[in-house]
């Protein structure tokens, strides 16, 4: 006979006796099977905080970090928001029709951004949308970890905070910054009422008008924001899901309308968006400019959304299946949408044929792929980071990248502080000027002078004393000829074939002198070929 088995017994508990009221000894807590994603805690909630905030400390430090004078851009929108500032506070004469072909609404954040610079001028400016970037990538984390977890919300942030696009948007004075952030809060309302009642979501609606308001192109990633909101109440509201996206699309329709009924803004949207002209470059110069600005990023959101869709565990207990998750369909679903949404803007520039503003658009489109990023830098490193030094690479990699990127972005313009300071005792109100630029002395001498009284190297109808009509390039040449402007001031930069026809005209040309031929860079600025050329009339 074969000995018999040992076999395990569990002692039954003692009867208690009657009367005993004593507590059962070493009484035994449940023990999660997961504690960094599943379970709350002080501890991890501080250091996630912590990192985060060193994430935004290093976000600001990189912008901060540029410097140049003001961009045309940044100084016709805030020389914009003056008028309009005058307009409405001081019954000052209707400015120019910026509504026509702003890329955004001229009473939104040109007024936001002129208040601001009236006190703190263009650096105070500049740190609004500073703010509103930082603003944006906390959100970005706060969605991330709600739709994840924390380790990967840091992930997302830590990546977004440095590409070029959110280095330059967050010390550019234009309506990038303020869109990005609305885009991010809409995502965020999204997210955060998932689980809440269906009509919670409205609370998305006006954020999303007001994005497409403050930038048309915004518009683009609105109907990622109405898939997410499919997409996040699924798995807990099933079919009963689909009243989110659809309360979502009749309310962002109903204020779209009431905003262009009530406006005069649809022009600007046909101008500047809609039907906008077509520009020549080329599809694969724009493909290698957004592979090279956001390449890196968007490859991580790919690895990471493959990766997802074929294990959806986010945990690093090889025990807590029972913990369940959402079914892989729904998380190739989610990958897709956000990968997908990285490719918005490239494709849209590339069917219009302009590299114009593309750096900044790439970056409207990652933001939505930062969370799959996110989930591709932790996979990278590993359960309980076992591998590092990959994800410390990968993301020092895109430090570099982003730093020599915002670097060359701020060097692209000429630094036009000795021209304006050159023609400041040429200008007033009456004359008639023509620059490569003229919002940016417009801008720095709004005191002396008004946008009325310049024109620039884009396009110029003329009439000559005779009553003959040019236009093109000879209404520059026959404006020249006659000695129709005070000051003529060229970079050499904005448009080079129109300088050189104007250039041409000024030789011999009895009318004008050279005032000043000045190296536009700053003291230790390196801009080699930005040479301003000022004419002034004798």
């Amino acid at each position: 006979m074969t000995p018999a088995e040992p076999t395990l017994r569990t002692a039954a508990p003692l009867p208690a006796q009657q009367g005993d009221q004593r507590a059962p000894v070493y009484p035994l807590t449940e023990t999660p099977e997961s504690a960094w994603s599943h379970t709350g805690g002080r501890r991890r909630t501080w250091v996630s905080r912590a990192v985060l905030l060193a994430v935004l400390a290093l976000q600001a430090a990189l912008s901060l970090r540029l410097s140049n004078t003001a961009f045309q851009d940044e100084a016709l929108y805030l020389t914009a928001g003056h008028a309009e500032l005058d307009h409405l506070l001081h019954g000052a004469p209707a400015p120019r029709h910026y509504a026509g072909y702003f890329s955004g609404s001229p009473q939104l954040y040109p007024v936001l951004a002129a208040l601001v610079d009236t006190r703190f001028g263009l650096h105070g400016a500049r740190l609004l949308s500073l703010c509103f970037m930082l603003g944006a990538t906390g959100l970005l984390y706060s969605f991330t970890r709600r739709l994840f977890n924390e380790r990967t919300g840091l992930a997302a942030a830590a990546l977004f905070a440095v590409l070029q696009s959110t280095v330059v948007m967050g010390y550019f004075a234009t309506y990038d910054a303020p869109a990005v952030f609305l885009l991010a809060l809409a995502a965020w309302i999204v997210v955060r009422t998932a689980r809440a009642p269906a009509p919670a979501v409205l609370l998305a609606a006006p954020v999303m008008v007001l994005a497409v308001g403050v930038k048309y192109a915004a518009g683009l990633y609105l109907p990622t924001l109405v898939a997410l909101a499919l997409l996040t109440a699924w798995p807990g509201r099933g079919a009963k899901a689909l009243l989110r996206p659809l309360l979502l699309v009749a309310a962002t329709g109903v204020l779209v309308a009431l905003g262009i009924l009530g406006t005069d803004l649809l022009a600007g949207v046909q101008q500047t968006t809609t039907d906008r002209a077509h520009g020549t470059d080329a599809a694969a110069l724009l493909l290698g400019r957004s592979a090279e600005w956001g390449g890196p990023m968007f490859l991580t959101a790919v690895g990471g959304a493959v990766s997802y869709a074929r294990h959806g565990r986010l945990h690093e207990s090889p025990t807590a299946w029972r913990l369940g998750g959402p079914g892989r369909r729904r998380r190739a679903l989610l990958g897709l949408l956000l990968c997908g949404t990285a490719l918005l803007a490239p494709a849209y520039q590339v069917h219009l044929g302009t590299v114009v503003s593309l750096f900044k658009h790439v970056g409207f489109g990652l933001l939505f792929a930062a969370p799959m990023a996110g989930i591709g830098l932790t996979r990278l490193v590993g359960a309980h980071f076992r591998h590092p030094q990959l994800g410390i690479a990968l993301w020092t990699a895109t430090v570099c990248l982003g730093i020599s990127q915002a670097d060359g972005r701020f060097a692209n313009w000429p630094n036009s502080t000795g021209m304006v300071r050159t023609i400041a005792s040429e200008v007033n109100d009456h004359g008639l000027y023509l620059s490569s630029t003229p919002e940016v002395p417009v801008y720095y001498l709004r005191d002396r002078t008004s946008h009325d009284r310049w024109r620039s190297v884009f396009g110029m109808d003329y009439t000559n004393p005779s009553g003959h009509w040019f236009t093109g390039d000879d209404a520059y040449r026959a404006a020249v000829r006659d000695g129709a402007f005070d000051v003529v001031v060229l970079d050499g930069f904005t448009n080079q074939r129109v300088d050189r026809v104007i250039t041409a005209s000024m030789r011999d040309n009895p009318h004008y002198r050279l005032l000043a031929h000045l190296g536009a860079a700053a003291p230790g600025e390196d801009r080699g070929h930005h040479r301003y050329r000022i004419w002034v009339k004798h």
